[in-house]
């Protein structure tokens, strides 16, 4: 199986997009955190969410098409065929365009994605590829990409390791309600 990569296309893509968005999320919730964070992650996946996640991409494209780039099976045979829209987006990368790069001073893949059945073929290298292409063409503070990827995942933190990516502090957080 191999798939299509290309930037997205809000016109032909957010539904796909937002499925797969809908499937990382989901994926988040349930295979890192247990019960409390799978409730969490599952809460939050409302309509208003995402029309506002979907706004966000397509103010981050407006910066650079390239910020958010899908892999699309054109195929008839793959998992997800009988589309009729050019193609079944299957995975998904989200880097931040530069303007927002003074976050962590360094070009931030926001998230990646691979639908279950793709997993495993290359698709996700393909997106990967395309993300680093785009941070080295930003104008970066620091020469690097930089991630969030819960350690409790280990197929995507092999991922990481695979490409180039080591341990560069450690993200805290804490609630926001009241203490």
């Amino acid at each position: 199986m191999s798939a299509e990569v290309r930037p997205y296309d809000p016109e032909r893509d957010a539904d796909a997009l937002s499925e797969l968005k809908t499937a990382f999320e989901r994926g988040l919730g349930e295979n890192t955190g247990g019960d409390g964070k799978a409730a969490a992650y599952e809460g939050k996946l409302t309509d208003d969410y995402r029309e506002r996640w979907l706004g966000w991409v397509d103010r981050c494209v407006a910066d650079d098409e390239r910020c958010v780039t899908v892999a699309v099976d054109e195929s008839p045979e793959g998992p997800d065929s009988g589309r009729d829209d050019g193609g079944a987006v299957v995975g998904y990368v989200f880097v931040l365009p530069e303007r927002l790069s003074m976050i962590w001073d360094a070009a931030v893949l926001n998230e990646l994605y691979v639908a279950p059945g793709y997993r495993g073929t290359g698709v996700a290298d393909d997106l990967m590829d395309a993300a680093v292409a785009l941070a080295r063409d930003q104008d970066l503070p620091l020469d690097r990409i930089v991630l969030d990827v819960d350690p409790a995942n280990g197929r995507a933190k092999g991922f990481y390791d695979r490409h180039g990516f080591e341990s560069w502090g450690e993200m805290v957080a804490r609630p926001l309600g009241d203490d």
